[in-house]
């Protein structure tokens, strides 16, 4: 490998070690979040509005900035992105220690946490990814190199979804406040990895002939890119219906306090992000389907993990549940994303970063309201109806003519 390659693969290091540390900021909250709610006397459908307001932002703002990338450049994009996340996540952390403490009513409460961990907070997180997944495939060449970048930041994001809340049960020792005064510090760490190790994109040269045309937007509705988008928004749905109650779900079938349900929901999605990893990481590069493929086996394996978790009595068939369906999602998530990628060049993925990002942030909109109310009608409502969801993605990659006319390419399938 010569000089440059080396330096654009440490520079890909630095950034995914900086995205590992801001989705840990945002996954190290999640054991914590159902008992917190309830300690601080929010129902589960306001918890659910907290979460649903957030994404709604997320989604949002991935198409802002999605646009302005390529003008402000993708260090400028994840510094203000990170900077703003951070500020949201200590206001959470001041807002519910406040509440803990008794001075702040659940109505102050659910007010203060809407501002920050909502507003702030979603604004600010929705540059990372759509930053990250952008200078990616702008620093790489199409093809298997930038299909592997792509891929080892969908394996950072399962090391995230394994690590936070892992850590987040090891700090309830100290508490519900303990994985809350964490996220923010994992931000920080983020927002130092990309200012020292992040450099900004060299100047191009000025140009000798004359200009090309601007390449025209990314849109939606294109006719490559719309079912990608709309099997990835069911997949991402089936995730968000179960993700937010999982908790509650621990809880209830299982008979814990607050303390035990953060130690066992935690310790579930540790298995479930090991799962994810292994799967992104190792079986995937190992198989080399291209997308396609990848979403018409992964789907139905997530279902039947969907269909048992709706059922599942006790700690060791959930535990299998969550394992099917992270495996699942393993191999769907990242064919997903390496589809969507391929449908424009280099010029235009910061457009598809952000087109994917508000797709994923999107079902976050509706997901945990969805599945907080669905909730109320049994512990086992929101999984089945994720599973249809997943049914249906299934069903949408393997009879769309789009999508069951893709030819596999070597140069789409997902590498290490």
């Amino acid at each position: 490998m010569g000089e440059s390659g080396r330096s654009a693969g440490s520079a890909q290091r630095i950034l995914l070690l900086a995205v590992l540390a801001a989705i840990v900021s945002q996954q190290v909250l999640v054991p914590v979040l159902a008992p917190l709610s309830r300690e601080v006397g929010l129902t589960p459908v306001e918890l659910g509005l907290v979460m649903t307001v957030a994404a709604g932002l997320f989604a949002v703002t991935s198409l802002f900035w999605g646009r302005v990338v390529d003008r402000w450049g993708h260090r400028r994009v994840l510094l203000a992105g990170l900077t703003t996340a951070g500020l949201g996540l200590t206001g959470f952390a001041l807002v519910s220690q406040a509440a803990l403490a008794g001075t702040l009513s659940p109505g102050a409460a659910l007010a203060g946490m809407m501002a920050t961990r909502s507003v702030v907070f979603g604004i600010g997180l929705g540059a990372v990814p759509t930053a990250a997944m952008a200078l990616i495939a702008a620093r790489t060449a199409p093809g298997p190199e930038r299909t592997a970048g792509i891929g080892r930041l969908g394996a950072v994001q399962g090391v995230a979804v394994a690590l936070g809340p892992a850590l987040g049960a090891l700090l309830a020792f100290a508490g519900l406040l303990g994985p809350v005064w964490l996220a923010p510090v994992a931000v920080l760490v983020s927002i130092a990895v990309v200012a020292v190790g992040v450099r900004p994109a060299p100047a191009a040269p000025p140009a000798t002939g004359p200009a090309a045309p601007p390449p025209g937007p990314v849109r939606p509705w294109d006719a490559g890119m719309w079912p990608v988008l709309l099997t990835g928004f069911l997949v991402m749905l089936s995730l968000g219906l179960v993700l937010i109650v999982l908790g509650f779900l621990v809880q209830d079938r299982l008979g814990l306090d607050a303390a035990g349900t953060v130690g066992v929901s935690g310790a579930m999605s540790f298995l479930s992000g090991v799962a994810l990893v292994l799967m992104q990481g190792v079986a995937v590069p190992r198989l080399g389907w291209p997308p396609v493929r990848l979403l018409r086996v992964g789907l139905p394996i997530a279902t039947v993990g969907l269909l048992l978790l709706a059922v599942a009595p006790g700690v060791l068939t959930i535990g299998l549940a969550m394992t099917l369906l992270a495996a699942g999602l393993g191999l769907a998530m990242p064919g997903y994303t390496t589809a969507a990628t391929l449908q424009a060049g280099p010029e235009g993925q910061g457009g598809v970063a952000g087109l994917v990002n508000a797709t994923n942030g999107s079902t976050f909109v509706i997901g945990p309201l969805a599945g907080t109310a669905l909730y109320t009608l049994g512990t086992g409502v929101p999984a089945f109806v994720a599973a249809v969801a997943c049914l249906l993605g299934g069903l949408l990659a393997a009879l769309h003519p789009a999508l069951r006319s893709a030819r596999p390419d070597p140069a789409a399938t997902v590498a290490p």
